[in-house]
């Protein structure tokens, strides 16, 4: 089994620099491109995809409808364990409103934010209920930042640390009991889009 993570496209509190958390933000016109552009790469890969599952907020949502749309992959039902951490009462705050209300160690505090050990919890939850019922099957999973990171931590402990990108790409193969990563929070597609508009 190949499992393809990837991040849902642009939208205007990423943008902002506001966390989003599980708020119900919707792509801009950029986060919409890059799903494109991540839906031409992956159509003129060696990668096989038979389904698509999405965590269901919208900006998810639509990132997996269009590359459901242009890879000719159907969509299963979303699943709400692929949600975004909830970040409680710092969602929709920049960084400078984060230290302006609760100082620079905000992020020690308890705001409300799901704990990570619970994220990682149904995330684990999620990939195993996934290898049982399409074992035999390859699927891109289209969901969310801190949860990619909270996910991969739990998989590979401190081998990941680096910002998963708007619309990166993540695979992952199964071997026997073990994940192994193939590829790593890949931004090519985007980087190839700012290359031709250059030209």
């Amino acid at each position: 089994m190949r499992i393809g993570l990837v991040r849902h496209g642009l939208t205007d509190w990423n943008a902002a620099g506001r966390i989003q958390g599980q708020t119900d933000i919707p792509l801009n016109e950029v986060g919409r491109n890059q799903a494109e552009r991540l839906g031409k790469r992956l159509e003129s890969d060696d990668y096989h995809w038979d389904y698509i599952v999405t965590s269901g907020l919208s900006r998810a949502q639509e990132t997996g409808e269009i590359l459901s749309r242009m890879l000719h992959v159907p969509m299963l039902e979303p699943d709400a364990r692929l949600k975004e951490r909830g970040f409680g009462q710092v969602e929709g705050l920049t960084s400078d409103e984060r230290v302006t209300r609760w100082g620079e160690s905000w992020d020690t505090l308890d705001l409300g934010q799901e704990q990570i050990k619970d994220i990682q919890v149904r995330a684990l939850a999620f990939l195993n209920d996934l290898w049982s019922t399409y074992a035999e099957q390859n699927v891109l999973i289209v969901t969310h930042g801190a949860f990619l990171a909270n996910l991969l931590a739990a998989l590979f402990q401190d081998q990941y640390n680096e910002r998963i990108g708007n619309l990166s790409l993540t695979v992952l193969e199964k071997e026997q009991s073990d994940w192994i990563p193939i590829l790593y929070n890949c931004t090519q597609h985007l980087s190839m889009e700012a290359a031709e508009q250059s030209e």
